[in-house]
């Protein structure tokens, strides 16, 4: 057996006995491979790990910087209570009308709401609203992009918020400084930005899985 399939197996086992996927989830998946979006979404267990974050954190409000077909989106909104908020921004028309028609399956078209447009576009827009501080942020887009995006998710939170930012290792590429992808030194610029900065204590966690070999930072907002 390859260390790939056994890494699939464990996860497997894992969403079988602490993170099942029901009838809308598993829709959620059909429908964005149906679409053609990229196999990117996070895997079950991963969906569940950041719904147990927005729960322990006790959100009621939510930012998510990547929605592509609402996947993640439904599993951490499962956390908001009624009358809870979730904003995500998702650059791609076409993965935004996926996500909404899964979300609207999930029935929590009430409580989230789908931007489309460019993120460094639309964080301005939603920070000229001057909305409460988010609970959480979870940024999951365009890598090369990452140090700005942690630094509007300060900008758009308080003490106490919760910033997790996906695929930080870059199946191991992150370690290398010399590596010229855009999404491996957004990627490394971003943890030197956390691990600089005065307001945030964080760690960084490497994880293998039904999506390969990746990881994920976690920053918890400091006063």
């Amino acid at each position: 057996m390859s260390e790939s399939q056994l890494w699939d197996d464990v996860d497997d086992y894992f969403t079988t006995h602490l993170a099942p996927e029901d009838e809308v989830l598993r829709a959620a998946v059909r429908d964005s491979e149906a679409a053609g979006l990229p196999p990117i979404a996070v895997t079950a267990p991963q969906g569940k790990f950041l719904q147990l974050l927005a729960q322990i954190q006790g959100a009621r409000t939510i930012l998510e910087l990547g929605t592509l077909g609402g996947y993640s989106t439904i599993w951490l909104a499962r956390a908001l209570p009624a009358d809870g908020h979730l904003v995500s921004l998702e650059y791609s028309p076409v993965h935004a009308e996926v996500a909404n028609r899964n979300i609207a399956r999930a029935g929590l078209d009430k409580i989230v709401e789908v931007r489309v447009g460019a993120a460094l576009e639309s964080l301005p827009q939603l920070a000229d609203e001057n909305p409460p501080p988010f609970d959480l942020v979870f940024i999951d887009a365009d890598k090369g992009n990452n140090p700005h995006y942690v630094e509007w998710a300060l900008k758009l939170t308080s003490a106490g918020s919760l910033i997790v930012v996906d695929n930080v290792v870059r199946g191991g590429r992150v370690a290398d400084p010399g590596n010229p992808a855009s999404d491996v030194q957004g990627t490394r610029t971003a943890l030197e930005l956390i691990g600089q900065h005065p307001r945030l204590s964080a760690t960084a966690v490497q994880t293998v899985g039904g999506k390969g070999y990746d990881g994920f930072a976690l920053a918890r907002v400091l006063p």
